[in-house]
């Protein structure tokens, strides 16, 4: 009965083109990219690897240094006997680094970003609260907040003046805004200055979650809270250590005493085993890389790489505007596109809008036949009608490689169904 039924709705899934399926690589998180069973590299703009640093030769070093000192697995939960002088260096640089924007900040590291944000949102969101959160927050933070005994109010997508309307509605004692910093599938920055301003004239706090913009942003690659040079005792930051750090885990930066607060009741803390601590080893040296002079070297030639992208995207997709009579559409920010089209993004997230699920696969096919991987990304993780190709771009990417990018996609247009 169960097994019917599952088969039942995998082949719905199919009929909507809304079937993942896994793909086996052979290479190690580099642009070029094998998987099992094809003959030729596959050329990959969907890695989260900002800044070049998963295959560094440095880091790769690091880890086995942290290895031959500490073992592999860390053996425990942190509160039980996990936690080494690994694990707690590292939670001291990264609070260091948020210092200057959380006054007295504190550092907790956890497993993965998905588990720092269940356990910030469980945790702070008792019956007692409200958590008010960005329609297109990434699901750790919709989860969280399900998962949370707080009252849920989601505003539209970086609508300030409706959050502003909920906040002055709202009468419970303890309000927190939670959102995105760069939001992961349409690549926009939060308006980060104006959501704490509301923070502070609604007595509210502001839970920021920079997967995306924690090595990136910032001269020195802090994240989104140095970017806009912010600092309030109510900001509560999550960054996760497995994008532009390379490697794995993530942290939660705050006040003292709410980080007291999440080793105590943070579930997704107490009750899993701590990150091997070769690993915060290593992280040592991804820090390193990040706020040195190759981590501004390779943060100037994203940018680069990304201006260079956008002129040649839109030079592309001019024409078929023309074509289409210049109609508009805002893909993930309104849920029906009436054309492809470009979202507006400065960060190495681009989304290309194609809408149909099943366009979006074929323009992915098309690509893959030219040696390229890049990925349709379909509902649930966007919105319905909003399907699209997600490239993200890396440091480790040559503008030779992104010239190929924007010849493919030139020939794959051309064949893309109606």
């Amino acid at each position: 009965m169960l097994i019917a039924h599952l088969n039942r709705q995998l082949l719905e899934l199919d009929a909507a083109a809304l079937r993942r399926r896994l793909r086996i690589q052979t290479t190690p998180c580099q642009p070029q990219l094998q998987l099992l069973g094809s003959e030729a590299p596959l050329l990959a703009f969907c890695s989260n690897d900002y800044l070049g640093l998963a295959n560094h030769p440095a880091l790769a070093q690091a880890l086995a240094d942290g290895a031959r000192r500490w073992g592999v697995g860390s053996g425990a939960s942190h509160l039980v006997s996990g936690h080494t002088q690994a694990h707690a260096a590292l939670e001291e640089r990264l609070a260091a680094w948020q210092a200057a924007h959380i006054p007295g900040a504190r550092a907790l590291l956890f497993g993965s970003g998905y588990a720092a944000n269940l356990a910030l949102l469980t945790a702070l969101g008792d019956a007692s609260s409200t958590l008010f959160c960005d329609q297109l927050n990434h699901a750790s933070l919709i989860d969280g907040a399900r998962l949370s005994k707080a009252a849920v109010q989601r505003y539209p997508h970086a609508d300030l003046a409706a959050l502003a309307q909920q906040l002055q509605c709202c009468s419970t004692p303890l309000k927190l805004i939670a959102t995105d910093a760069v939001f992961s599938m349409d690549g926009d920055l939060a308006d980060l200055p104006a959501l704490l301003q509301l923070a502070e004239q609604h007595d509210a706090w502001l839970i920021v979650d920079d997967a995306h913009g924690f090595g990136v942003l910032g001269a020195r690659g802090h994240g989104s809270l140095e970017h806009f040079g912010l600092r309030s005792e109510r900001l509560i930051y999550m960054g996760t250590l497995g994008k532009a750090a390379g490697a794995y885990g993530a942290f939660v930066a705050a006040h003292p005493s709410i980080v007291e607060w999440l080793l105590q009741r943070g579930r997704t803390y107490i009750y899993t085993t701590a990150l091997p601590p070769a690993l915060a080893h290593a992280l040592q040296s991804s820090l390193d890389l990040i706020e040195g002079p190759e981590g501004a070297v390779r943060r100037a030639h994203l940018e680069a790489l990304i201006g260079r992208w956008r002129a040649g995207v839109q030079a592309l997709l001019e024409p078929m505007e023309r074509g289409q009579g210049g109609e508009s559409g805002q893909g993930g920010q309104c849920g029906t596109p009436a054309r492809l089209h470009l979202l507006e993004s400065r960060t190495p997230i681009q989304p290309l809008i194609v809408g149909d699920n099943a366009r979006a696969l074929s323009l992915d096919a098309a690509l893959q036949a030219r040696g390229l991987r890049v990925p349709a990304i379909r509902p649930p993780s966007v919105p319905e009608g909003s399907a699209r190709l997600r490239l993200t771009f890396s440091a480790s990417h040559t503008q030779a490689e992104l010239d190929r990018l924007l010849a493919a996609l030139a020939a794959s247009l051309q064949e893309l169904p109606s």
